[in-house]
């Protein structure tokens, strides 16, 4: 089963924008870090962007100035708002929740595909 849902993946065409959401369970305590990384086809998984409990955001290189994270702590959800995408931003995108208090556990999602083509 699941601990992480993600949802909002799809097709679309370069320079469009979709919007990824992130539920978890909210049984999840003392979580550190929210973010999202995607993984390409023939590549390694990378980092896309965090969000700490403290609220600081940072953000791959690749993707400043056009991605946005988000939560929402009531819901229990994180988002990952994309603009401008580009072909290059094709690729899995997966959810990942890290919690702990002396030990750091890290819980991810099934992963969402986004596909930018024209």
């Amino acid at each position: 089963q699941a601990q992480l849902v993600e949802s909002g993946g799809g097709l679309v065409q370069p320079g469009g924008s979709l919007r990824l959401s992130c539920a978890h369970s909210g049984s999840i305590f003392s979580i550190k870090v929210m973010g999202w990384y995607r993984q390409a086809q023939g590549k390694q998984r990378e980092l896309v962007a965090v969000i700490t409990s403290s609220g600081n955001r940072n953000y791959a290189d690749s993707v400043k100035g056009r991605f946005t994270i988000s939560r929402d702590i009531a819901k229990n959800t994180v988002y990952l708002e994309m603009n401008s995408l580009k072909p290059e931003d094709t690729a899995v995108y997966y959810c990942n929740v890290r919690a702990g208090l002396a030990e750091t556990w890290d819980y991810w999602g099934q992963g969402t595909q986004v596909t930018v083509s024209s």
